[in-house]
């Protein structure tokens, strides 16, 4: 089961931990939207409550009123592999002898049947097909025999994969994140306390400071007083595997992921696509709101090289349907197209359009944009793609979809303009988007445009020598 969601924990000093995770919930809903959900801890027990849809409609004032304790984690899930059903909800909780215990997972494990299996002939019973839920029961397995950091680190050594954690034991809220930060999550500082979040756009939601992001197989473990943080870097390894599909698709834009602010890399990356492909049109214009800041790149840079090329709005976007991408049928995502973008014909009538996506992945979009500005009176449409063609499926929490659905996987660029009907079609080169994130190629997961992969996954290719994790433990504080 694929979980490209959104994740959050916070420890205060005194006030209840619940509505500042309910607005931190709402700034990272782009992550999720079809469920909902946050565990508290009031110092003698844990509170729970999780529902499907978006954050809004999920809670309801009683229903926070409710959440009590200074603590607490939560979560937004978007449908993915698992389909949508209740089941996989998170956070995902559990009581047992040693405590009480809620987990938020952000990632794919790809050793998750394993584990499930080996936990199964131990006694462990299992509610969904989520990979949340064993590494829920694998920690709790743990902390029968060890303490808290030592049931963390035997917990990391044994599940592989992606993942970024918020965890709450009892009422100590804990931050982990995979060896190779392939997902992001970072740590805020805010008046009362601590926070963690995948995306630092919660954190200034919550008027808080951003600390820093957390380091690749770091345990962060906040004290329950809101006074300061303990640190454990428990695993290392000399390669990481950042996602480079946060910065150009899924994070928002005002966010900071990894020392980057999301904005100004999808501008460098929108300047890149102009010195590798740029064509002078009259109009250039984003597919909102995805496209825009590429665009806004593409643009400057157009004009610094004397194009006369227009920077213009040509397509209104109805915000009241959701991203495209992310709904679970092929069905809906067509429809949803028409529903979400309108052409304002002032802009494209009789002129040649060039119009800037973020990513092409199955095609349905890209070919419905073309049909919409050629309708409006476009008399050329050339597309123009902020990521490289997108030709294997994420295995690390983005629903890509399988191969057969990707446009690019086995279509040449000539093929694919042939097929959604533009004029001409350029995307982004891999090495302009290494360059941009100012990071090596191996330190950086690009299966989804390469083919191979920087974990070990049944049938595909490896893109490293498998190394195996140093367990560390190095211990840092700090407090108020």
């Amino acid at each position: 089961m694929h979980e490209k969601c959104g994740v959050v924990g916070i420890s205060l000093e005194e006030r209840d931990a619940a509505h500042p995770i309910y607005y931190a919930l709402y700034a990272l809903q782009h992550r999720g939207q079809e469920s909902a959900g946050m565990v508290t801890h009031d110092g003698f027990q844990q509170h729970q409550h999780v529902e499907m849809g978006l954050v809004g409609d999920a809670f309801r004032p009683e229903d926070i009123d409710a959440l009590n304790g200074s603590n607490g984690i939560g979560h937004v899930r978007y449908p993915t592999a698992g389909g949508v059903n209740a089941s996989c909800a998170q956070p995902f909780s559990v009581s047992f002898k040693s405590g009480s215990l809620g987990l938020s997972h952000n990632g794919n494990l790809v050793n998750a049947d394993e584990v499930r299996e080996e936990l199964a002939e131990l006694g462990h019973a299992f509610t969904s097909s989520g990979d949340t839920e064993v590494i829920a029961h694998d920690l709790a397995r743990n902390l029968l025999e060890e303490d808290l950091v030592r049931a963390v680190k035997s917990t990391m050594q044994r599940i592989h994969g992606s993942y970024s954690l918020t965890i709450m034991h009892d009422e100590t809220v804990l931050g982990v994140r995979d060896p190779q930060g392939n997902r992001p999550l970072c740590l805020g500082k805010l008046e009362d306390g601590y926070v963690l979040a995948s995306e630092s756009a919660a954190i200034d939601t919550l008027d808080g400071e951003i600390v820093r992001d957390v380091k690749p197989g770091e345990l962060i473990v906040l004290k329950p007083d809101g006074s300061g943080y303990d640190t454990y870097q428990l695993v290392e390894r000399e390669q990481t595997a950042h996602c480079f599909f946060e910065h150009v698709y899924f994070a928002r834009p005002d966010s900071v992921i990894d020392d980057e602010l999301v904005y100004e890399v999808r501008r460098e990356l929108g300047r890149r696509l102009w010195a590798d492909s740029g064509i002078e049109t009259d109009v250039v214009m984003p597919v909102p709101d995805s496209g825009r800041a590429f665009a806004s790149g593409y643009a400057e840079a157009a004009g610094e090289d004397g194009a006369k090329t227009e920077f213009a709005e040509g397509l209104m976007k109805n915000r009241y349907v959701g991203r495209t991408f992310i709904m679970p049928t092929q069905d809906e995502r067509e429809r949803a197209v028409r529903l979400k973008l309108n052409p304002i014909k002032s802009t494209i009538e009789g002129k040649t359009v060039t119009v800037i996506d973020d990513s092409v992945v199955r095609g349905t979009t890209s070919t419905q944009l073309v049909e919409l500005l050629r309708d409006a009176g476009a008399e050329e449409v050339h597309v123009r793609v902020g990521s490289p063609p997108i030709i294997s499926p994420c295995y690390m929490g983005i629903d890509m979809a399988s191969r057969e659905e990707l446009i690019a996987s086995d279509r040449s660029v000539e093929d694919i303009e042939a097929e959604i009907g533009a004029d001409s079609v350029s995307y982004l080169s891999i090495d302009a988007i290494v360059d941009a994130l100012g990071k090596s190629e191996s330190d950086l997961c690009l299966g989804c445009v390469t083919g191979k992969y920087p974990y070990d996954i049944d049938g595909e290719e490896r893109d490293r020598d498998v190394t195996r994790p140093v367990i560390g433990s190095e211990r840092a504080s700090a407090d108020d």
